[in-house]
């Protein structure tokens, strides 16, 4: 990746991270390193946050606990952590002083060394971290240097600093990083879907796609965009990209030129092939990718697209996709137990993901809600009413799921679980059991987020995985 060394015009500037936590610290941890005065402010005050403190401060880092919201004196960058809303008056009083605000990307982007390595960048409302994934396992089986960092695995700041040399770099970004990131600019980049979603942090529909379109600007090789998804493609219009970067669409039906998609049982490419208009190329067997579910099935042709962009040749996308095993909850068969299949995908965080999840089976007995997040449930219970032979309900939010269920699936049998204690996932489990028949699949799709239950959607998934392995030992 070339020279480590970084320009020494942070020696003894102001700098103001906003927010501890996984990025906060490492980002306050990197700025003072490299000589700059840096003070963490943030709004909790709670026995970790005192502790996180503690241990800054001995290292030099000044901190200020209980009040996120007055820009320290002299200031000359604001660094946030991503989740930070951009309505906070911190940022309000920076904008106001001519301050400039950046996210964790924004400030690994800045620190990359001479000869640093290109970044594939992903984005979307779903998909982004197996998307991500699948990516990194594909240039590893063409035998390049590469991590999956981001929101996930290796830290950004890490990559770019530390001591492991990098050919390419696969990079899950969020809608928040991408808010505070204007000088990224990604070899290629690819937004998978947008559906509503974060619209309390982004403040509408329009603001969110402007900041998940952010990826593609100065985009050098390829912008990926889903065919089924026109709001990918206006983002990609309306990029500003440097010249003979190309857009290539993935789709998961014939793919025309310039696009990646499947033809037979075969995931193909018309789009780095040298006549698009009447040649493909074979990349891998819908066989080869795992769970061969149709919004996976996506995510593999939207991480080969990424991967060709950066000229890998084609037997790397199948030997990548043989080798990636997708992460636990995210539409993971649990057991078989009498002809039933049990599947967790507790990841199905939002109505869009559940959608996806509910589209690869039939028919289904459906567990689902939790916490809605402001969202609403009509478009997808209409679109899965066929696919359903019952439902079971659990969680603050489920009379909403309960009222769609009714206007859209009235026939549909439905179990509402009036239940928040340990035993609650185990009860889901049993209803959904006496509802299921052999070749049916239960589903563990909620289509909220965990909140209200479970720590997070991993304990919620652990919980069903536990619950349906005890009804497999009870039943053997």
């Amino acid at each position: 990746m070339g020279s480590r060394q970084v320009s020494t015009s942070w020696q003894g500037k102001n700098v103001t991270v906003a927010g501890l936590g996984v990025s906060g610290i490492p980002a306050a941890r990197v700025l003072h390193g490299l000589g700059a005065r840096v003070t963490v402010v943030n709004d909790g005050d709670d026995e970790r946050s005192r502790a996180q403190a503690a241990q800054l401060e001995a290292e030099g880092v000044n901190v200020r606990l209980g009040d996120g919201d007055t820009l320290p004196e002299g200031t000359e960058l604001v660094v946030t952590t991503p989740g930070w809303h951009p309505g906070k008056p911190l940022f309000a009083a920076a904008a106001e002083a001519g301050v400039e605000i950046w996210g964790d990307v924004e400030l690994a982007w800045r620190l990359r060394g001479p000869g640093a390595a290109p970044w594939l960048a992903v984005t979307g409302t779903n998909g982004k971290t197996t998307t991500v994934r699948m990516l990194a396992a594909i240039l590893e089986a063409a035998g390049l240097r590469t991590a999956a960092v981001g929101n996930i695995g290796v830290s950004l700041l890490d990559a770019v600093l530390g001591e492991e040399e990098y050919d390419v770099l696969a990079v899950e970004l969020s809608s928040y990083q991408l808010h505070w990131a204007p000088s990224l600019r990604a070899h290629s980049a690819a937004v998978l879907n947008l559906a509503p979603d974060h619209l309390d942090w982004h403040g509408s529909m329009q603001a969110y796609a402007a900041d998940k379109g952010r990826i593609y600007e100065g985009n050098q090789v390829a912008c990926v965009y889903n065919a089924a998804d026109k709001a990918t493609e206006d983002l990609v219009r309306e990029a500003d990209v440097e010249e003979g970067c190309r857009a290539i669409g993935f789709t998961l039906g014939t793919p025309g030129p310039s696009q990646v998609g499947i033809v037979d049982d075969l995931l193909v490419d018309r789009a780095f092939v040298e006549n698009r208009q009447k040649q493909a190329q074979e990349l891998a067997q819908i066989s080869d990718v795992d769970p061969p579910a149709p919004h996976n099935i996506a995510n593999a042709l939207a991480a080969a697209a990424l991967a060709r962009a950066f000229g890998v040749p084609a037997t790397a996308v199948r030997d990548g996709l043989r080798a990636f095993r997708p992460d636990p909850h995210r539409i993971e068969l649990v057991e078989e137990i009498g002809g039933v299949r049990y599947v967790d995908d507790s990841k199905a965080t939002n109505t869009h993901a559940a959608e996806a999840s509910l589209a690869a089976y039939d028919p289904i007995v459906w567990i689902a809600g939790g916490l809605a997040k402001g969202a609403t449930f009509d478009e997808l219970v209409a679109s899965a009413a066929k696919r359903l032979r019952g439902v079971v309900l659990m969680g603050a939010d489920r009379a909403l799921i309960r009222e769609a269920l009714a206007r859209h699936a009235p026939e549909v049998p439905v179990v509402d679980l009036d239940r928040t204690d340990t035993g609650a996932m185990s009860a889901a489990v049993g209803e959904a059991a006496a509802l299921a028949r052999p070749g049916d699949t239960v589903l563990l799709a909620p289509a909220c987020a965990s909140m209200d239950m479970f720590v997070n959607y991993n304990k919620r998934g652990e919980a069903f995985a536990d619950a349906v392995r005890a009804l497999a030992a009870e039943r053997a």
